[in-house]
């Protein structure tokens, strides 16, 4: 009772506080300032686990405030701690940078009209706070999220229609809408520089850039686009940033980080797949589904060496539970990379962001479920469910004939020598048995207690035998090619449950394949027996749901992928997540635009780079404008070019290209091991076990094709964030840290290189330092260096000579070390 009169005494209280705001506040509100706090506010602080004690999802939060007192003043609204952290003055919020002008100014507007809000903001609004506590749940406000919609393929602005590019159109609408000017286009030389590194991930030699800059054709651009895209080198380096994503590694981890065998065709097959611009559908259904497809192919088996990348603990204290985390890396990482959606946080519960319920984490965990594990417990067991032959059926079936033949004339062979042996060994005395020990001097014995223990008769039966076996031996028919692919149990589909909180001993109700019930899709035609003699189908079923053009996720997934490895941000941040809680997208009508073009043109990614390419946006310059950096510092809106550094491979690569010494020659086949210091290798758990040695000649190949040891990566990779292949990589990290600097100075391999270089140089050049040095800078910076540049390097060597009493071999491989620590040479602008 006097409960219930306190809360009658409580209530006209706040209806009393509450202003009442008129109708077109209340719009503006809804219209421009919501919409803004849920994008840049709500993430932290809105829901039951908001940040700072502050809630910006209701007015009454922003009354209350948080940890520093209340968010508005309702007597001074300018002066409110609300607008203090938006304009940067007392705190800084968002921390991530400051907010655009034209953002900060419908903030302002909002806050001056003492924050107008729709009725009942007072207390915290009930469907809130049960999504603060309760999982999205799949119904027509979650099927209406922006990723889950068809893609409907925008029109370009008309406003802008002067530019040839669409993509150009978009990107000029959204700087006209918030008041930024872009920048002009980069140099000839920049230019050059950013085609190179970004299509084939290696410098262009300076005479490259020299016929560039020089080539006046207004197609001089276009061609050079042309032929790198049709460079071998172009395979190189997108596939290497597919593997990132796929966590391609060519060991298992955990203690002994065994090799998986005959991994590389797989990176062959990536690289050669992007050399020849196969569709991105054709290249998703080969790697899901290869060996349930139509048409038999080399090409496509090995694709399915995708489900063999991951980790295996060869000895789990739980095969079931290990057979299940295995299937977990296979479903996550494909609903990561080929759908943005981070299935894999169903597995033990309803996903916590996205209408993603736990049944669904199953449903779709049966397209799988009967897949063979990788290995049961030593390499046996992987070379029986992980590893095949292929080739044509009829040469698969006639080398297994023949192989069985082989197998049992050996057999049958050897029983005989057996035979033979058992009753003279027994005869022999001293050193002769002894020596009876060892297989290959057995004839020898033979022949010496001829006529004597061993009859003239049984001699030239053992004989005959003897050399039979020996030519056998040497006469194994000759294999076909051996692959790492998938391996099903069967052709009947195993049952799959639900799982109580992940844990596979406690099993729940038996699902069916299905696709997630937020996309919107009929169920899965699933074959009522399979058609295949080894496996059920569900794989080629699912793949062929996710090559669809209808799926929503699929074709704007890889688009965005694409576009971030050009601008180095993606047009949605999270390429990983396209939930409910990654970024929104900076440009979602281009996205769209992008998306059902390149679906458009068959799947082929080679015109869809070069469209991006083509782009005025993407040959604009890095230049600096405080008014646009104020407006948008973090360059969501792509009015200059964002500089970067070269990434891991980049870096040993070119460091190879500017000495001479790297062997791009040399594509495909098994991978090659790089020299390691000892001190590195004595790290390992068994130091140096599983790491080889490499011809010379070989070491110096290009960096995607070194042996990639889970427990041991090579240190220059290493040190420049190369990623963690136990996990999918959607964007790398880069950081800066003083061990990248020493080891750029210091380390065996920079310093071997740059020795190499300056003995070459030394010949080529002999006494003349200025005209060694220009050719040294050159190569570093693919451009002429000034006279200043020049005079410089002739000092340093002249100073290292006379004052430091150092050789001159000595000198000049120190600039040559200098020049491959140059900024230049490690950032791309």
């Amino acid at each position: 009772m006097i409960l219930l009169m306190l809360a009658a005494v409580a209530a006209p209280a706040i209806a009393q506080d509450s202003p009442k705001f008129s109708r077109e506040q209340v719009q503006f509100f809804e219209n421009d300032v919501q919409p803004l706090l849920k994008k840049r506010c709500y993430k932290c602080h809105s829901g039951s686990k908001h940040k700072g004690e502050l809630r910006l999802d209701y007015r009454g939060g922003l009354l209350k405030g948080g940890e520093s007192g209340s968010s508005l003043n309702s007597d001074s609204p300018e002066d409110s701690l609300f607008l203090s952290a938006v304009h940067y003055d007392a705190f800084e919020m968002p921390p991530q940078g400051k907010l655009p002008a034209s953002e900060i100014a419908i903030l302002s507007k909002w806050i001056g009209m003492n924050a107008p809000w729709r009725a009942g903001a007072d207390v915290p609004p009930k469907d809130d706070v049960a999504e603060a506590h309760e999982s999205p749940t799949v119904n027509a406000k979650t099927k209406a999220f922006w990723s889950f919609q068809r893609v409907v393929k925008a029109k370009p602005p008309e406003a802008h229609s002067e530019l040839a590019n669409p993509i150009d159109r978009f990107i000029a609408k959204r700087l006209a809408d918030a008041g930024i000017a872009p920048m002009p286009q980069a140099s000839k030389r920049t230019l050059i520089r950013r085609l190179y590194y970004d299509l084939t991930g290696l410098p262009p030699r300076p005479k490259d850039v020299k016929a560039f800059v020089e080539d006046d054709n207004p197609k001089a651009y276009e061609r050079l686009v042309d032929r790198l895209l049709q460079s071998p080198q172009y395979g190189e380096q997108w596939g290497r940033h597919w593997l990132d994503l796929v966590r391609y590694a060519e060991t298992n981890s955990y203690e002994r980080d065994g090799a998986k065998p005959f991994v590389w065709r797989y990176r062959d097959y990536v690289i050669r797949s992007f050399n020849n611009d196969k569709p991105y559908d054709q290249f998703v259904r080969e790697q899901l589904a290869g060996d349930e497809l139509d048409e038999y192919s080399e090409d496509a088996i090995i694709a399915t060496g995708y489900y063999r990348l991951g980790i295996w603990d060869d000895e789990p204290v739980d095969q079931l539970q290990a057979n299940y985390d295995d299937l977990d890396d296979v479903l996550s990482t494909t609903g990561q990379v080929f759908l943005g959606l981070t299935i894999g946080c169903a597995r033990c519960h309803e996903h916590k962001l996205d209408p993603l319920p736990q049944e669904n984490y199953y449903s779709l965990l049966a397209f799988f479920s009967n897949i063979r594990r990788y290995g049961v417990r030593g390499n046996d067991t992987v070379l029986r469910a992980s590893v095949q032959m292929v080739g044509a059926k009829e040469s698969i079936l006639e080398y297994e004939a023949a192989l069985a033949d082989w197998k049992r004339r050996l057999s049958e062979t050897e029983n005989s020598l057996r035979e033979i042996e058992k009753q003279v060994r027994p005869k022999l005395k001293g050193g002769l048995r002894d020596d009876f020990k060892r297989e290959r001097v057995r004839l020898q014995v033979m022949k010496t207690v001829k006529g004597d223990i061993v009859s003239e008769e049984q001699f030239e039966t053992y004989r005959k035998l003897f050399e039979k076996r020996d030519e056998l031996r040497r006469s194994q028919p000759e294999g076909l090619k051996q692959v790492l692919c998938v391996k099903e149990h069967g052709p009947t589909p195993k049952p799959t449950h639900v799982l109580v909180r992940g844990n596979a001993h406690a099993k729940g109700k038996e699902v069916q394949p299905e696709f997630p019930e937020v996309l919107g899709f009929e169920p899965p035609n699933l074959p009522d027996s399979s058609p295949f003699e080894k496996s059920t189908g569900r794989r080629r079923v699912l793949a062929d749901w996710i090559a669809n053009p209808a799926n929503p996720l699929t074709a704007r997934v890889m688009v965005n992928r694409i576009w971030q490895h050009h601008f180095g941000q993606g047009i949605v941040r999270s390429g990983n997540d396209f939930g409910m809680k990654g970024t929104a997208p900076t440009h979602p009508k281009l996205l769209d635009w992008l998306a059902a073009t390149f679906v458009e043109d068959g799947w082929r990614l080679k015109p869809l780079h070069k469209r991006i390419l083509m782009s005025e946006t993407y040959r604009r310059s890095y230049a600096q404008d405080k008014k646009s950096a104020d407006i948008d510092p973090l360059n969501h809106l792509l009015w200059r070019f964002n500089m970067r550094r070269l990434s891991a491979e980049e870096i040993r690569d070119s460091i190879l290209a500017a000495t001479g010494e790297l062997r791009r020659e040399k594509m495909f086949g098994p991978s090659i091991y790089s020299k390691i210091p000892a001190e590195v290798l004595a790290g390992q758990s068994r130091p140096g076990a599983g790491w080889g040695n490499s011809a010379p000649d070989d070491r110096f190949r290009r960096s995607i094709y070194i042996h990639v040891k889970r427990s041991l990566v090579t240190p220059i990779l290493s040190s420049f964030d190369f990623p963690e292949p136990d996990l999918t990589c959607p964007v790398r990290f880069v950081s800066t840290q003083p061990t990248q600097a020493l080891g750029m100075l210091n380390s065996e391999f920079v310093g071997d290189q740059a020795k190499r270089w300056a003995e070459k140089l030394e010949k080529q050049f002999g006494e003349d330092t200025r005209a060694l040095a220009t050719h040294v800078l050159t190569r570093a910076t693919q451009r002429t260096p000034t006279d200043a540049e020049v005079e410089s390097g002739f000092e340093l060597v002249h100073k290292l000579e006379k004052q430091h009493r150092l050789t001159r071999s000595e000198s000049l491989k120190q600039l040559c070390l200098l020049a491959l620590n140059l900024n230049e040479f490690l950032y791309l602008d």
